[in-house]
């Protein structure tokens, strides 16, 4: 597989003047809008933001919108990626999905969430539902055995209606146990 770098460069910009992407669909609720202030004090910016740059020169966000939003005055490093419109759209789609599908080792987070620590509230809350969540998974008792009998059965095409119903009479006449499935 062929992958091609999508990274034209590195820019430090100044967050404010960073076009929203229009077809931007995450929104941002007061609680993680606390805990992004929180890790910026806490730790700084750490990551860059990502943005094309349009015809005119200037610079469309693709992620990074709250942080953006968060520090408008503050320079901030800006991966400017090499993408047309609907390049674009597919990352503002699915870059953070992507993130959501990572799974999770309960050990090495419970081992995390003992040695960090924060002082901020909204961090702090952040962390302490974490641990709830991987307490909770623990305390889920493990799934049962199922056997499944084994079951056998035939499906026949017909042509329609008429021929469907005409099949069933006959299997059910001959003594099978049948069911009608329109898809």
């Amino acid at each position: 597989m062929k992958i091609r770098d999508r990274v034209k460069e590195l820019r430090r910009v100044r967050a404010g003047d960073l076009a929203p992407h229009p077809k931007n669909w995450r929104t941002h609720s007061r609680f993680q809008r606390d805990v992004l202030r929180g890790l910026l004090n806490e730790v700084g910016m750490a990551g860059a933001l990502l943005a094309r740059e349009l015809p005119d020169g200037s610079l469309q966000l693709v992620d990074g919108h709250l942080r953006a939003e968060t520090t408008p005055s503050m320079m901030v490093p800006v991966l400017v990626l090499d993408l047309d419109d609907a390049e674009a759209e597919k990352v503002l789609l699915t870059h953070d999905p992507l993130a959501s599908l990572a799974g999770v080792d309960d050990t090495r987070l419970g081992a995390l969430l003992g040695a960090v620590e924060t002082e901020s509230k909204a961090v702090g809350e952040m962390l302490a539902k974490l641990a709830r969540e991987i307490e909770s998974e623990e305390a889920l008792p493990a799934p049962a055995d199922v056997e499944i009998t084994p079951s056998y059965q035939v499906v026949v095409e017909v042509d329609g209606e008429a021929q469907q119903r005409e099949v069933y009479e006959r299997m059910r006449a001959a003594g099978f146990r049948c069911r009608v499935l329109t898809l």
